[in-house]
């Protein structure tokens, strides 16, 4: 994978992804990092790409001006959990602790970024672990184990041997957008797919699901926008 960069005020980096099975000339603007790829036929010329990236200026320049900035995590900074938008400031004692407007984070400001990704890791798998085990009760199924990650591409997944997956990010959206991912990838015990059959098993785990389905479509990517350093 090359890079050529597109002139302009400023300049955008593009990455080059050559493919023997593209047909066509794609380009690709991630919402959650902001990188650009652009992915060519193998054997097109690169002077073809650039003509094809000067095409298309305008309207990669109007998307990059519309992200939403990154937030480095660190005292002052405002950062939701559970749904709510907490300013971190600094705290006593050993713990983290959550009030309504603040999240208090003791110790070290350098170490602040760290200390409350694993705090918020933690509380995502008691959240999340719960959440399971309630709607795998109510389908009559078990699940194998509960792993979290930080995925890019999926908030869980539900493995063919019963393992579910979450992202651990799913703590800073609001508490019905958390139980309904449990409750999608618990129906998937039931149904690996995605048909009317596995619809109808999400309602009758959760309900109307509709409400937090749009709000993760058109609000989570936001949720990546948070750095901790990692």
């Amino acid at each position: 994978m090359g890079e050529i960069t597109l002139p302009g005020n400023p300049p955008i980096a593009v990455l080059l992804r050559r493919s023997a099975r593209a047909r066509r000339l794609s380009l690709r603007l991630s919402q959650l990092d902001g990188r650009v790829t652009l992915t060519l036929p193998r054997r097109l010329p690169e002077r073809e790409a650039l003509a094809f990236l000067r095409d298309k200026e305008s309207w990669l320049r109007g998307h990059l001006d519309a992200r939403v900035p990154e937030v480095r995590v660190a005292l002052g900074a405002a950062l939701p959990v559970e749904g709510a938008m907490r300013q971190i400031v600094a705290g006593q004692g050993a713990r983290v602790a959550l009030h309504p407007a603040e999240i208090a984070v003791p110790g070290d400001a350098a170490r602040v970024a760290a200390k409350l990704q694993g705090w918020l890791r933690a509380r995502a798998r008691d959240r999340l672990a719960a959440a399971s085990d309630l709607y795998a009760a109510r389908l009559g199924r078990s699940y194998s184990r509960l792993t979290l990650r930080d995925t890019r591409s999926r908030w869980g997944s539900c493995s063919s041997s019963g393992g579910l997956m979450y992202s651990w990010r799913l703590i800073l959206a609001p508490p019905e957008v958390l139980d309904y991912v449990a409750a999608h990838e618990v129906a998937h015990l039931a149904e690996m797919n995605h048909s009317a059959a596995f619809w109808d098993t999400v309602t009758a785990l959760y309900g109307d699901w509709r409400a937090p389905r749009r709000w993760l479509r058109d609000e989570g990517s936001g949720l990546h926008r948070y750095r901790f350093g990692d």
